[in-house]
């Protein structure tokens, strides 16, 4: 493993540090506040190949590894951690699932559309009654000719209000637990098919998430990723490379955090001295770099192992943890060393803790990585 980027991730880096700084930073704020989605800036993305990184050129992608689509989340989220989401999921749940899962027909109807960015798509898996316990839904599909009818609610759906294609987890078998389990992909528009309010959430403002409705949506059967049966087992190895994409979120918000505070400490002057000086200062700047350094190290392990093949998932449980946690960490330290500027609003340094605090819950919280983690060492 090299420790060295070669020239195109390096190329990559910068493409995406110089789009965010340029193009992303100067309405953060306000779109965060107002609860806009960057709608522009997924545009932009898309024309830069953002939005398919990985994707097999012959579908529209960038034929990229995952270093670089690692590479380019922490870059987009260091300045716009919501703009990022709706990034990671188009790539690592979706256009991921769907050139590993899908049909032919579905990789040429679809995938090529989303690896493009030009169509988005969304990941519902969890439910009102069902998060970590994934197994434990209720929306069925009935099998009915050359259809599915699809009944039930879906809930945290990101990209949910804006995508045009979803990947959605069904019942197609009742009483097999988990080996019940289809996967799907639904175009909007369908009869029966509506999306709920944006949900108002604590970070991450400028992405949409929202509760799916289905009411006997006629789903066709060339859309069942897959075979019957093997939606759960799709899940779980989709989600392990979407914690890499999450990981590289947290990453990002915790090199803004770090950047931020240094920034600030040498311009900051209290009792006739910048604050930097201060070895309690210094410290927290300390941990904040170590941290941040141990989970580069880790994500890129994990995107280094998922691009040879090899067996990542603990790997990327390992790398979300930690990342997240080190993103909690570094963003409430962050607003701690700006004090009563870093805690209001326009100053944009709390939405680095807010926007920190989802990515210890989402694509599997820290609770259950850490069961993913020990099942991994102990079986």
């Amino acid at each position: 493993m090299e420790f060295q980027l070669n020239d195109e991730q390096k190329l990559i880096q910068k493409t995406a540090r110089d789009f965010a700084v340029n193009e992303l930073a100067s309405g953060a704020v306000e779109r965060d506040e107002k609860k806009i989605w960057p709608r522009e800036g997924i545009s932009q993305m898309a024309d830069l190949g953002f939005m398919g990184m990985m994707t097999d050129p012959q579908y529209n992608g960038g034929g990229m590894d995952t270093i670089s689509y690692a590479l380019a989340m922490e870059e987009i989220s260091r300045v716009d951690a919501s703009a990022a989401v709706v990034m990671s999921v188009n790539n690592s749940l979706v256009c991921y699932l769907l050139e590993k899962f899908g049909s032919q027909f579905i990789k040429e109807k679809y995938l090529s559309q989303l690896a493009t960015g030009k169509k988005i798509g969304a990941f519902s898996l969890s439910e009102p009654q069902s998060g970590s316990d994934a197994s434990n839904m209720r929306t069925i599909a009935k099998r009915e000719g050359e259809n599915y009818l699809l009944t039930g609610t879906k809930n945290w759906v990101t990209n949910g209000i804006n995508s045009d294609f979803v990947i959605v987890f069904a019942i197609t078998e009742k009483g097999e637990g988990h080996k019940g389990i289809s996967c799907f992909l639904v175009e909007k528009g369908l009869d029966g098919f509506e999306a709920g309010k944006p949900e108002n959430k604590l970070g991450i403002r400028a992405s949409d998430t929202c509760e799916l409705y289905f009411d006997n949506v006629k789903v066709p059967v060339e859309n069942l990723i897959g075979n019957e049966g093997e939606g759960f087992k799709i899940a779980l190895a989709t989600l392990d490379g979407g914690r890499i994409g999450i990981a590289s979120q947290a990453l990002g918000i915790a090199q803004a955090s770090l950047d931020a505070s240094i920034s600030y400490s040498k311009e900051r002057i209290q009792f006739g001295k910048p604050i930097a000086v201060n070895q309690e200062i210094q410290f927290k700047i300390a941990d904040m770099a170590m941290e941040i350094e141990a989970s580069r190290l880790l994500i890129h392990k994990a995107a280094w192992m998922k691009d040879k093949k090899q067996n990542y998932g603990h790997v990327a449980s390992m790398a979300k943890v930690y990342a997240s946690e080190a993103a909690m960490r570094a963003s409430t330290q962050c607003v701690q060393i700006h004090g009563g500027f870093g805690f209001m609003r326009e100053s944009g340094i709390e939405r680095l803790m807010r926007d920190a605090k989802i990515t210890q819950i989402y694509e599997g919280t820290s609770e259950i990585q850490r069961v993913v983690i020990a099942r991994a060492l102990l079986k």
